[in-house]
């Protein structure tokens, strides 16, 4: 059996701060990015893929040719081969760096915005709607991500809880914008040369909304998600700040 691509059309065109030449390779790549697609899954065929973005076979072959060229994908020939991912893309603390140098702080702040006005929609919505099995999955994924020892595999088990958390929320359209909204900011929070959180920095975050569903503390949830997601905007501000005063220095 092979992973179907999640949300395909909804994914922005490439995980930031890496670019794709390829769109569709952009859209590959943001779901391994945000664990929809695992290291050992296997891609749908050519013809599927094709199928699914509505391209030709050609124009799929150049973006998976490009995921081969920077390492994310390999194909294995045979009876059971295929196309496998074999690494989580995550850029490098300069790639963040540079992303930071170009993006505005006003811009930081506004997508925090957008992200603590659709997270507490999201929480609010799980608080109603939250069944007991979704919410021991986002027990088991905020463990996982507790375990978790690489910036690239934070990441991926960070999206996951979130991704898992508006699936509880039983929204369609909430999922397809928390989707877009993680694809654009996961792997700058993760990363040393970026916000740099940890596991333990977001445990209690966790912990308190987890415990705000079991309640249907729908208030509760909503606060310690606001804290949550502010605490990763400030950090990104800051960091740019700090690339502003050594740039300056020098």
């Amino acid at each position: 059996m092979h992973s179907r691509i999640p949300l395909v059309g909804e994914a922005v065109s490439g995980v930031i701060p890496l670019g794709y030449e390829h769109s569709h390779a952009g859209q590959i790549a943001t779901a391994i990015s945000l664990g929809e697609l695992a290291v050992g899954d296997r891609l749908p065929a050519e013809s599927e893929l094709a199928d699914q973005f509505g391209v030709a076979i050609a124009t799929i072959r150049k973006s998976l040719a490009e995921l081969r060229d920077k390492g994310l994908v390999e194909t294995r020939r045979g009876r059971s081969g295929g196309t496998f991912v074999i690494k989580v893309p995550f850029p490098t603390s300069n790639q963040v760096s540079q992303y930071l140098n170009g993006i505005s702080i006003v811009n930081l702040r506004d997508f925090g915005d957008e992200r603590v006005t659709v997270s507490r929609g999201i929480v609010h919505l799980a608080c109603q709607r939250a069944q007991a099995a979704s919410i021991q999955t986002l027990e088991c994924a905020a463990e996982r991500l507790l375990n978790a020892e690489e910036p690239s595999a934070q990441a991926s088990e960070y999206s996951k809880f979130h991704t898992q958390l508006t699936v509880a929320a039983q929204s369609p359209r909430l999922l397809r914008l928390q989707m877009r909204l993680l694809s654009e900011i996961t792997s700058l929070l993760w990363s040393p040369g970026g916000a740099g959180i940890t596991p333990d920095l977001v445990q209690r975050d966790h912990e308190e909304i987890i415990e705000a569903l079991k309640q249907r503390e729908a208030f509760n949830a909503q606060q310690s998600m606001e804290r949550h997601v502010q605490d990763g905007v400030y950090r990104l501000i800051d960091a740019k700040l700090t690339l502003q005063s050594r740039s300056e220095t020098e």
